[in-house]
């Protein structure tokens, strides 16, 4: 028996289990660190240096599988969030109903603390009018989507994700001030027609950043943008269609029990092809 001065229990620990050694990596480098030792200073152990390279390169690999891992699964939970937020914006049965969407449902699913819809117009006593529908709907002079955009001089983009100290005020209203990141999206809803924003506003400062991709957001501004000419395209039949197809649909999807009393309802278009203006029109419907 060869002569050892470790005890007999650990020596047959080890001999028992050989790879528990193996596998422990503090364990080898101070095994290998003892024979570098041993071999004295005159003596370079190459294959100990192409080892601790070979080492590190895996770790480095190891460390970028999780991170691809990591954003994969990120990304497809992204994917999941934006298309059941299309779903349920393509629910709506009407103007009203598309706005109080994006102020809870959509809202709650894309995990944002506050959604705004801006739309560019040049009638200026139109604006409280139109604010009344839902404090998501904002209307701003025209110029103000570009001007918003491209904050602090930055270039204009299609979708733009920033962090701020502190959203603006005649976005946001009062919890301007616990805004800490947002999206900002441009949308396009004609030729003819002055351009919208849609603005998601996180309280959290990572929520949003310059760094990530823009992908699945361009592609909710697409859907959003054709959902908008969808209820502005409406919004040209006369109001005795319109009010005829509201009753008529809101009938056959709702039994005589559910239905309640509100005589009125306020239909917002777009009355010509540069200004999108307020008419508040009787249009009698049962919930």
């Amino acid at each position: 028996m060869s002569s050892s001065n470790i005890e007999d229990t650990m020596r047959e620990a080890i001999l028992a289990t050989p790879d528990a050694i193996l596998n422990d990596t503090d364990v080898m480098r101070a095994l290998i660190a003892a024979n570098e030792k041993a071999m004295g200073d005159n003596i370079v152990d190459l294959r100990g240096i192409a080892m601790e390279r070979l080492a590190a390169r895996l770790d480095c690999l190891e460390n970028t599988h999780r991170s691809v891992i990591a954003a994969a699964y990120e990304n497809l939970a992204g994917t999941n969030q934006v298309h059941k937020a299309v779903l349920r914006m393509m629910e709506s049965i009407s103007f009203e109903d598309f706005l109080e969407s994006l102020d809870v449902d959509v809202a709650d699913i894309l995990r944002v603390d506050s959604i705004r819809l801006v739309l560019e117009s040049v009638q200026t006593d139109a604006y409280t009018a139109i604010e009344q529908l839902n404090h998501v709907l904002i209307v701003a002079q025209p110029g103000f989507v570009e001007a918003f955009m491209t904050r602090p001089g930055g270039p204009l983009c299609p979708v733009i994700l920033r962090q701020v100290q502190g959203g603006d005020r005649y976005i946001y209203g009062e919890s301007a001030d616990s805004i800490q990141s947002e999206a900002c999206l441009c949308l396009d809803f004609g030729t003819g027609r002055l351009p919208g924003l849609l603005v998601l506003g996180s309280e959290d400062p990572h929520q949003f950043t310059p760094q990530q991709g823009t992908d699945l957001l361009a592609f909710f501004t697409g859907v959003f943008e054709r959902l908008m000419r969808h209820w502005l395209s409406w919004a040209w039949l006369p109001p005795h269609v319109r009010t005829h197809w509201a009753t008529g649909w809101h009938r056959s999807r709702r039994s005589a029990g559910e239905r309640s009393t509100r005589s009125q309802r306020i239909a917002v278009i777009w009355l010509n092809s540069w200004a999108f203006c307020p008419l508040i029109t009787a249009v009698p419907k049962a919930w």
